[in-house]
């Protein structure tokens, strides 16, 4: 399978090639930034202080840096303990959003958290299709939603 969201710049192939072959790092927890991890049927955010690679990320299509995303390497057991966790914290994020039965009310939180952590220019960056694949919606719901809020 393959998705073409959006033309990314080589930096993100070899992301998601390192991501893909089980290298474990974690997203900087003192930038604001985050991964976007396109799965086969679905995306998954990952937010400062998330372990990303590793076996959690080996069905990862493609990366989407998210921000001013800066990988680290955990330094101790410890640490990779914590980001496994934070990870978990940041999947139970979206999985509350996604347990809203209605569509639209879906779009809506995600794009409020997404606004409320990232600059209005970075979210209106991302396409309808990325939302759409974090909260389980059709594109043109979150194209709806967004309406003609996009001031890129």
């Amino acid at each position: 399978m393959s998705l073409t969201l959006l033309k990314t710049p080589i930096v993100a192939d070899s992301l998601t090639n390192q991501l893909t072959r089980g290298q474990l790092l974690m997203v900087d927890s003192r930038k604001r930034s985050g991964l976007i991890l396109l799965k086969p049927f679905h995306a998954e955010f990952a937010g400062p202080g998330a372990a990303v690679g590793g076996l959690f990320d080996q069905s990862c299509l493609q990366a989407i840096p998210v921000g001013n995303l800066s990988l680290i390497e955990p330094d101790s057991s410890d640490d990779r303990q914590k980001a496994y966790l934070i990870r978990r914290q940041w999947i139970r994020l979206t999985q509350q959003i996604t347990d809203n039965p209605e569509p639209v009310e879906r779009v809506r939180m995600i794009l409020n958290q997404f606004e409320n952590y990232f600059d209005l220019r970075t979210v209106n960056g991302l396409p309808d299709e990325i939302f759409a694949l974090l909260v389980g919606v059709l594109p043109p719901t979150v194209r709806s939603v967004r309406g003609g809020n996009r001031d890129v």
